[in-house]
């Protein structure tokens, strides 16, 4: 590691982290999920948080390679069943009202090869078993923090023309700071500015309540139905208790649920997706009466399509998320195969479930509920890149105006 100040630097993120992403408070419980490689970062954080005045510090320690095996050769029994002491730590930990923070630094590619049956089936079990703790989350009824850290299998694939390792490692590490503020001199206060820029543009659009949204580009002719009472939301949540925490970091988004019921037309990929561990890409999806009725793919197409068929509420949306062209992370000209930054350089879509706090009382409603006022119910939510320089959306009131929302890929309103 030659990264300039890179210890000073790794420890203003870890306090980012946990005093503006996580926001912990006293008494807080902390689960920290992180590769055993970062096993350092791991203990930043955790001393940070405990500074802070968390009450306990949990850090659970990932291996892919680990992973990687035991969905080659572990007994099939084994791989597709979750054992009840995962479940039951999950509940402990939602009992607690325990805050999450995941780091994720894994090789987009790691699970390549994999047979393709054995992946989707295993990831389909976990999904299922830890079905209260997605609820909870998707739900704000705690708080939970997705970030980056930087691997040398993930660095190689973004900065292939470096000659080294540790100069693709330094890259990565460096892109993750500037896409995080870490390099301003207070960062917590630069992503409070950064948080009231994107906040007032949620606060337009919920005041339109667009019946419809319009999306034109090449290869995407797309129409989205819009529930009514949707909530846009932006850099910034409250959880159950009204304690705010940022879910991503970075974050360039303004989101919100379409009606699961609406979606016509077709949509196709601008980005790859690294999904369970296989990158997918040039995907087009095509929509009636809001189902996906036929999707291809020229990388991964496979992967996608089991994506598609075998998780339940996997034909429809759950989440529409609207980001210019010109963001930090779009501007740097890099493709991260990392969704928690793709997302941010681009328009995205999510297959799968919708965040309940999408919609106006959808945090206390059921999942029955839900599914009527037009959200979708599912066991899984994946986000797909779809935007560009080159794409126009239309809002469409519930009276039929017109009104730009985005052209040429940038803000119209």
């Amino acid at each position: 590691m030659v990264l300039p100040n890179f210890n000073h630097n790794l420890e203003k993120y870890a306090n980012l982290l946990v005093k503006k992403g996580i926001n912990i408070q006293k008494g807080h419980t902390l689960l920290i999920t992180i590769a055993a490689e970062h096993y350092y970062f791991a203990r930043l954080l955790t001393k940070k948080a405990y500074e802070a005045g968390a009450a306990e510090v949990v850090v659970d320690y990932i291996d892919d390679q680990i992973t990687r095996e035991k969905l080659l050769m572990a007994d099939e029994d084994r791989l597709l069943k979750v054992p009840n002491y995962v479940v039951e730590k999950s509940h402990y930990f939602l009992g607690k009202k325990a805050s999450r923070l995941v780091v994720r630094s894994s090789d987009p590619n790691v699970f390549a090869g994999v047979d393709s049956e054995r992946l989707s089936g295993a990831t389909r079990a976990t999904s299922i078993a830890l079905e209260e703790q997605r609820a909870a989350t998707q739900a704000n009824k705690v708080s939970w923090n997705l970030v980056a850290a930087a691997s040398p299998e993930w660095a190689a694939m973004v900065f292939p023309d470096l000659a080294t390792e540790e100069e693709q490692v330094d890259a990565l590490w460096d892109a993750i700071f500037k896409m995080n503020r870490i390099y301003e001199e207070d960062p917590i206060k630069a992503w409070e500015q950064h948080q009231e820029r994107l906040v007032s543009k949620a606060n337009i659009l919920n005041d339109y309540q667009f019946d419809a949204l319009h999306y034109t580009a090449p290869g995407t002719d797309l129409t989205l139905g819009m529930p009514e009472n949707h909530l846009w939301e932006a850099a910034g949540s409250s959880n159950a208790q009204g304690e705010e925490f940022i879910a991503n970091m970075p974050t360039e988004e303004v989101f919100t649920a379409p009606d699961y019921h609406r979606a016509d037309g077709y949509v196709t990929s601008t980005k790859p997706l690294s999904y369970a561990g296989v990158v997918i890409e040039d995907m087009t999806f095509t929509f009636k009466d809001g189902k996906i009725i036929d999707v291809t793919a020229k990388k991964g197409e496979e992967t996608i399509k089991r994506l598609v068929e075998e998780n339940d509420g996997a034909r429809s949306l759950g989440e529409v998320a609207l980001v210019p062209h010109k963001t930090p992370i779009s501007l740097s000209g890099l493709t991260f195969f990392n969704t928690l930054f793709d997302e941010n350089a681009s328009n995205h879509l999510a297959i799968g479930s919708a965040y309940a706090f999408n919609i106006k009382g959808g945090t206390e409603m059921t999942n029955e509920q839900l599914k009527a006022a037009g959200l979708n119910r599912s066991t899984t939510h994946v986000d797909f890149m779809i935007g560009s320089e080159h794409m126009d959306i239309d809002g469409i009131t519930k009276n039929g105006q017109v009104i730009p929302i985005f052209r040429g890929g940038e803000w119209a309103i």
